[in-house]
C-alpha cells in the first residue's frame, strides 16, 4: 500500500477548503506535528480533548483532523494548568498530529452549514452572505496560434470558474507591439525592429488564493520571453464562499411540526426560540456555529425560520415578526462537520484508516 504523508491529507482538505479563505482572527492548519509524516490512522472530530488524544492513541490513529482549533489566537504558554497547554503536551508526548479546519470549511459552498441543511432536507440552497474581494481578473494577451494552448493551462490552473460553468473566458482579436533590444531573442520579429503581431485578448477570473498557480501556469505556456498581464482585484460577490445556507423543505410544516422535526435529526437536548410565526415553515435558513450575524438577511431573503446557535438574549428581540429564531446549540449545529471530513476524505483515500471519534465533545449539558 502506498504510504500516505500528513501533507497529501492536508492538500485534500484544502483544495475543498483553501487556507486563505479562513478569517483574519482564526488560526486553521497543521496546529501539531510533522507533515511529511506518514499517517497510520486519522480520527475525526469537532473539538479537541483529552478523551479524544487517548481515543486516537489506542485506535493507531497519529493524525486528528479536527473543526475547531486548539486555539483562536496564538498560545502563550503551554503549561498543564489549562486545557489547551494539555492538549499541546499530550499531543507531543503521544506523537500525534493536529490540524484544523475551521472558518474555511465553514465558508465554502458545501461546508459546514451544507451539511446542516442537507440534514434537514432543504431543497434549492443557496449561501446566505457572499463573500467579496475573494476574485481577481486575469487580462493577457497572447499570439492567435498559441491562443488555445495558454486558455487550457489557465483553465487547468483553476481559472474560469463562473457557479456551475468552467473554461470560461473573453476573447477580442488586436494587434501588439513590441521591440527587443540586442539581449532579447523575440517570439517573432527582429532583433531592434519594431514589429506588429496579431494577438488574441483573453480574459478570465480565479479566486485570489490560485493567483500563484494561475500566473505560472501563464508564464510557463505563453510563448513570449517577457508575457504581458494584468490581474484586476474584483469587489464582486462570489456565489461560491459565505456563511449560511437558504433553502426549502420538500413540504411546509406547522412551528410544532418543524420543531420536533428540528430536535428529532440534531438530537439537541434543549431548543431556544421566539415566538412561533403564524404560518407554516416552508423557508428555512441555517448557519452551523454562531449565526447571529446573519438574522437580518435571513429573514431579508424570506426565511420562515433560522436556525444556529449561541443567540443571546437581547438578540432574541432583534428576530422579525415573521421568522422565528431557532438556537438548537452551537455542537449541535455543527456536529455533522465531522461526517462532511469523512466524506471529503473517503472519496479521495477509500481504503485508508478513517474514523469518526466516539467521543461526545459538547461541554454543554442539558436537565
Amino acid at each position: 500500500m502506498q504510504e500516505i504523508k500528513i501533507s497529501d491529507i492536508i492538500g485534500h482538505i484544502e483544495n475543498f477548503a483553501p487556507i486563505a479563505l479562513q478569517e483574519e482572527y482564526d488560526n486553521c492548519g497543521l496546529q501539531i506535528g510533522d507533515s511529511d509524516r506518514v499517517v497510520t490512522g486519522i480520527l475525526i472530530t469537532l473539538d479537541l480533548t483529552e478523551a479524544l488524544l487517548n481515543e486516537a492513541e489506542a485506535n493507531n490513529c497519529n493524525l486528528i483532523i479536527s473543526h475547531h482549533p486548539i486555539a483562536l489566537s496564538g498560545i502563550k504558554k503551554i503549561t498543564p494548568d489549562h486545557l489547551t497547554g494539555r492538549i499541546v503536551l499530550m499531543a507531543a508526548q503521544k506523537n500525534i498530529a493536529i490540524y484544523s479546519a475551521h472558518t474555511n470549511i465553514d465558508s465554502v459552498k458545501n461546508g459546514v452549514s451544507m451539511q446542516l441543511a442537507k440534514k434537514l432536507g432543504l431543497d434549492h440552497c443557496s449561501i446566505i452572505e457572499t463573500r467579496a474581494n475573494m476574485l481577481i481578473k486575469l487580462v493577457t494577451f497572447v499570439p492567435n496560434a498559441d491562443a488555445e494552448k495558454v486558455r487550457v493551462a489557465l483553465f487547468e490552473a483553476g481559472a474560469g470558474h463562473i457557479g456551475n460553468y468552467d473554461y470560461c473566458s473573453y476573447n477580442l482579436t488586436g494587434h501588439g507591439t513590441f521591440r527587443g533590444n540586442d539581449l532579447t531573442n523575440p517570439y517573432a520579429g527582429k532583433k531592434g525592429e519594431y514589429h506588429t503581431e496579431e494577438e488574441i485578448r483573453i480574459e478570465t477570473i480565479f479566486p485570489t488564493h490560485l493567483q500563484n498557480n494561475v500566473v505560472k501556469a501563464l508564464i510557463s505556456t505563453h510563448p513570449y520571453e517577457e508575457p504581458a498581464y494584468d490581474l484586476y482585484p474584483l469587489k464582486n460577490q462570489w456565489n461560491e464562499t459565505g456563511y449560511g445556507v437558504i433553502g426549502e423543505l420538500p413540504e411546509a410544516l406547522s412551528p410544532n411540526e418543524f420543531l420536533q422535526k428540528l430536535k428529532s435529526i440534531t438530537g439537541t437536548g434543549c431548543i431556544r426560540y421566539t415566538e412561533k410565526v403564524g404560518k407554516p415553515i416552508k423557508k428555512v435558513a441555517v448557519c452551523g456555529g454562531s449565526g447571529s450575524f446573519l438574522v437580518k438577511k435571513a429573514a431579508s431573503a424570506g426565511a420562515d425560520a433560522f436556525v444556529s446557535g449561541d443567540f443571546k438574549y437581547h438578540q432574541f428581540f432583534e428576530a422579525p415578526e415573521n421568522m422565528m429564531i431557532a438556537d438548537i446549540g452551537h455542537y449541535e449545529s455543527e456536529q455533522f462537520t465531522k461526517e462532511l471530513f469523512f466524506e471529503v476524505l473517503t472519496k479521495k483515500f477509500p481504503n485508508f484508516a478513517i474514523r469518526l471519534s466516539n467521543v461526545n465533545t459538547n461541554p454543554i449539558k442539558y436537565f
